[in-house]
């Protein structure tokens, strides 16, 4: 109800004192409560937004300052009033230019309607249509549609200040003329204002005494105090006792109207962002245990095939063994087993001789062997990643306050990363053990980051003889890249590849120094020199 015709007709009141003019009722009204001519009216002095949602009005009058904030998102629509407001270097666009530095004339509350206005010098008027999802701020000359906060309501040009106003008779003879219809008569009253009418019984009731619980409810509604429920989920404010509709949550009353919505503004805020980060960073966790959990299964089978058949080694055996009863050309051959007890039929490289044959079989099981090593160490690490994060998961979802929630998150690096714009564009990050690594996301972007952003000591990773993404860990200044991180920036390398189906993937690195790029290679292509090799299984993480 923060943003109902019954609070914001008292806010604007409120607000009109405190900026030291009148205010009426109604646009063609005359003023119902009359400027203060002890004080000077105040000016605006900043108007400007550093979130897409928010907007912030800073109004002076010698040394006193008054703050507006105005928060205009999808979930939540809502004045309040800071005692101060630090301004952001960056990311901070100023608005409504042409009323700053003019004083405001008079505050317009419209009837019936969750809409007000500010009156400026030279015609100009700033409405604040607080309509839920639908809000807006938007500057007039006039009739005149100029500026509006939020672009994407074009609906909003066509909007006349003279028609805002609802001038529905609220009287008995309405009413009856309505076929006893409240809703044609009020507006305005909400969806809670109709619970409260259900608690008094209001069907059941003779006309007569039905207009006697409207009137009644309007004097509740139109007079103090005002009830914020901060321990509730959302938080909720009431024009009336919330009891009166059976709510039993713990509020907390206000006679001031500023009081009132600052209160309600800071309960929902503390809740709302502490619902949206949690939620944001279960959704990366749970997100990640999935990716966890099917890499396990994924590859526990392939970890038991290599572990228990050791069949290219055993085939090597078996030809060595019997080189002499092997003719050339063939391309399979079948020989005893002396593992098995039994005939095994084995397959040749036709262009290969017997003894080249049995080389190349024991290739491939030393490969099976560095493969086996790590797959085993991969997998102990996922194990211990899905321990971690079910730990995460469960205590992050205990948390009932936001700064808490926030500690505990950047204590663990969980937070998100903030990073410039520009290079998040760019180029994929990522963040592992308290160092950065930057992924190039084609070719023309793997030179950019090669060779403009990456420094000399950073270190530098590719998928060896294949096509892929450059990869960039970056260095701190004496400190010493730990083999885990090289390892992880090597699986990004890998999975970024032409690669990143097999199971195991060379990995070539060599600091940035050692990398160069001539004018005759293509996009992408750099010339490497001084590289190590190592090898991992293509992941994303």
């Amino acid at each position: 109800m923060q943003d109902n015709f019954y609070f914001l007709k008292p806010l604007s009141q409120t607000l009109a004192q405190k900026l030291g003019v009148g205010w009426q009722l109604g646009y063609e009204g005359i003023y119902e409560q009359m400027p203060d001519r002890t004080k000077t009216p105040m000016k605006l002095g900043v108007a400007f937004s550093q979130t897409k949602d928010e907007l912030i009005l800073g109004f002076y009058r010698e040394e006193e300052e008054f703050y507006w904030r105005i928060t205009m998102q999808a979930q939540f629509c809502c004045l309040s009033f800071p005692d101060d407001f630090a301004r952001a270097k960056r990311n901070s666009i100023d608005l409504f230019t042409p009323i700053q530095e003019m004083s405001v004339r008079q505050v317009i509350q419209f009837q019936q309607e969750r809409s007000f206005a500010l009156v400026f010098e030279d015609n100009y008027t700033l409405l604040f249509k607080m309509h839920g999802r639908r809000a807006n701020v938007i500057l007039f000359q006039k009739e005149r549609f100029l500026i509006g906060f939020h672009k994407k309501f074009v609906q909003d040009q066509q909007i006349k200040l003279s028609e805002l106003d609802r001038l529905t008779p609220q009287t008995f003879e309405s009413f009856e003329a309505s076929d006893y219809q409240w809703k044609d008569i009020f507006p305005t009253f909400d969806k809670s204002i109709k619970q409260y009418l259900e608690a008094q019984d209001f069907t059941s009731q003779e006309p007569e005494n039905q207009w006697k619980i409207l009137e009644n409810t309007v004097k509740i509604l139109e007079n103090p105090p005002y009830y914020v429920l901060p321990e509730s989920t959302p938080p909720e404010f009431f024009l009336f006792p919330p009891e009166a509709i059976g709510v039993q949550t713990e509020s907390l009353a206000f006679e001031d109207s500023l009081e009132a919505i600052n209160g309600f503004y800071y309960a929902f805020a503390r809740t709302f962002h502490l619902s949206q980060e949690r939620q944001e960073v279960l959704k990366n966790l749970h997100k990640k245990l999935k990716q966890s959990e099917a890499y396990l299964s994924k590859n526990f089978e392939r970890h038991a095939i290599l572990e228990n058949g050791l069949q290219n080694e055993e085939a090597a055996n078996i030809l060595m063994a019997n080189l002499h009863q092997i003719p050339s050309g063939i391309t399979s051959v079948e020989l005893y087993d002396f593992y098995h007890d039994n005939t095994r039929k084995i397959k040749l490289k036709k262009d290969l001789s017997p003894q080249k044959n049995a080389e190349n079989y024991y290739r491939k099981a030393k490969n099976e062997k560095i493969e086996l090593q790590t797959l085993q160490k991969n997998l102990q690490r996922k194990e211990q990643e899905i321990t971690e994060t079910k730990v995460h998961i469960e205590k992050i979802e205990a948390f009932d306050q936001l700064r808490p929630l926030r500690d505990y998150l950047k204590k663990h690096r969980l937070a998100k990363e903030k990073t410039e714009a520009a290079e998040q564009s760019l180029f994929k990050k990522f963040h592992y053990q308290g160092w950065d690594i930057w992924v190039g996301k084609n070719a023309k972007n793997n030179d950019l980051l090669t060779q403009q952003y990456a420094k000399k000591d950073d270190l530098w990773l590719h998928a060896k003889d294949v096509s892929g993404s450059h990869v960039v860990i970056k260095n701190q200044a004496g400190k010493k890249i730990p083999n885990e991180v090289i390892e992880k920036a090597a699986s990004l390398a890998a999975y970024y590849s032409k690669r990143s189906a097999d199971t195991l993937c060379p990995v070539l690195f060599t600091p940035r120094k050692y990398v160069r790029k001539t004018k005759d290679l293509a996009a992408g292509q750099v010339i490497v020199e001084k590289e190590e090799v190592i090898m991992v299984s293509p992941e994303r993480f």
